[in-house]
């Protein structure tokens, strides 16, 4: 029997953090992200139409999954014979920290583009609607990680999401802004035919695909 320092295989450089992001949205008429990075490993530019949300809480990106399954049991069994995955719901929660045309738009759920700045007083009025429409965006956060070899990208990108839930927000002089925290959902696009995709990518990353199993 080999020696367990001979069976094992822990390496520690595949261990990855998002030392910092950002999360961009861009209304649903705007093209999907296809790619991260190209030939040099770099990074392309975002199709047109998306927005840095800009800088988040500590808390960064937080993303959940629900998923729901239905179970068969089966006489004579004592575990469930057959499950199936009935839902799969991906989740993205942010504190949003800047005040911004775009954090606004998202947490009133109004849309941004028919309000503008008193000309003479600069004052921006939004009004909350009665039923707000349900708004779909598509959604891309880029985490950013080092490695040996440079810059290690982590995305994710959900082409089809909406808000789902909005937290609480607070005017006070303590140690924490202003923020809008928002839950965001996301929902299968037809057309591209998944609700989320992952990317990952980068120098850093191209480096280490033999020691990851590629």
């Amino acid at each position: 029997m080999p020696a367990w320092e001979t069976l094992k295989n822990h390496q520690n450089e595949l261990i990855r953090k998002q030392l910092e992001g950002s999360t961009f949205i861009a209304p649903i008429t705007s093209s999907a992200v296809s790619a991260l990075t190209g030939p040099d490993k770099s990074l392309l530019a975002l199709p047109s139409g998306y927005n840095d949300l800009g800088w988040m809480s500590d808390d960064g990106a937080q993303f959940s999954s629900d998923v729901s399954t239905s179970d068969v049991t089966s006489w004579g069994a004592v575990e469930p014979t057959r499950r199936d995955v009935t839902s799969d719901v991906t989740t993205l929660q942010v504190n949003l920290q800047e005040t911004n045309k775009h954090t606004l738009g998202l947490y009133t759920g109004v849309d941004m583009s028919a309000v503008v700045p008193d000309p003479t007083s600069g004052e921006v009025a939004i009004s909350k609607p009665d039923r707000p429409p349900l708004r779909f965006w598509r959604v891309l956060t880029i985490g950013v990680d080092m490695g040996d070899a440079g810059e290690i990208y982590t995305a994710r990108f959900l082409p089809r999401a909406s808000v789902s839930d909005k937290s609480d927000q607070a005017f006070n002089n303590g140690d924490d802004p202003t923020g809008y925290p928002v839950t965001l959902t996301g929902y299968l696009d037809s057309s591209l035919g998944y609700s989320e995709r992952f990317f990952f990518g980068g120098p850093g990353w191209e480096a280490l695909l033999t020691k990851m199993g590629f």
